[in-house]
């Protein structure tokens, strides 16, 4: 189901790199950023707390579905992992992007939290807080490096289907479904034709994607026998919901 992709230089004619050398000038300014805000942070104690607060606020976080009704958009240019094509592509929703900055905000209490424990005294303090420092700067620079790099939280294009980093193949595609989890409807399951690993079917979609299940599956079954139509401009840039359907038939 997944596209082997071995490590290897990129090409300088991939199209990639204009977007590549913006990534990276975004992840280091966030990481200087953070790295510059948890340097200043004060010797203080008894602040446990505010890391149990900030845990409990990112599990409330997690358990708000806010509606989705994002629409497929067609994009001329949609960068990939390692090629630039046309595709559909659906955003990250808002629940995402919560989701995205509440695990941040966790980051950062917990190496701010840990930098205060440190004692004012002692030859390992002085390398210990740049090493927490750095570390959490430069795990938000990736995170931001990521977020900057690619287009869209998932993406349909005539090579493969990509959801943040996962690639997968359009020809091992045996079925798509709807995908549930902790009893809500959380995603589209896409059950491989041939199973390659011991790995469950991999799912697309779900909350921190704007665009609801039951058009990812309806995109998905239109594209699946013939992803080379991705290719072009759809004359209608969305299939009708099974919902519409219904209303307009009656």
């Amino acid at each position: 189901m997944f596209i082997p992709r071995p490590r290897r230089v990129p090409r300088l004619g991939d199209g990639l790199w204009p977007r590549r050398l913006l990534a990276l000038a975004v992840a280091a300014l966030v990481a200087a950023a953070v790295a510059a805000g948890l340097f200043r942070v004060p010797a203080l104690s008894g602040v446990s707390w505010v890391v149990w607060l900030a845990f409990g606020t990112r599990l409330l976080a997690r358990r708000w579905r806010p509606r989705r009704d994002g629409q497929l958009h067609w994009r001329k240019r949609v960068s990939g992992l390692d090629i630039v094509e046309p595709g559909l592509v659906a955003h990250r929703s808002l629940a995402g992007w919560v989701d995205l900055a509440a695990e941040a905000v966790v980051l950062i209490v917990i190496g701010a939290c840990l930098i205060t424990t440190l004692p004012q005294h002692g030859w390992w303090v002085e390398v210990a807080r740049p090493v927490l420092a750095v570390g959490v700067a430069g795990w938000l620079g990736r995170t931001a490096y990521e977020q900057a790099r690619f287009t869209g939280r998932l993406v349909m294009t005539v090579s493969a289907i990509r959801h943040g980093r996962q690639v997968l193949d359009w020809a091992n595609i045996d079925r798509v479904s709807p995908h549930q989890r902790d009893g809500r409807l959380n995603g589209v399951r896409l059950r491989p034709a041939v199973w390659r690993s011991l790995q469950p079917a991999p799912v697309v979609g779900g909350r921190d994607t704007a665009v609801p299940e039951d058009r990812l599956i309806a995109a998905i079954e239109d594209y699946r026998f013939r992803p080379q139509d991705l290719a072009r401009e759809p004359a209608s840039r969305t299939r009708p919901s099974p919902e519409s359907d219904a209303a307009g038939a009656s």
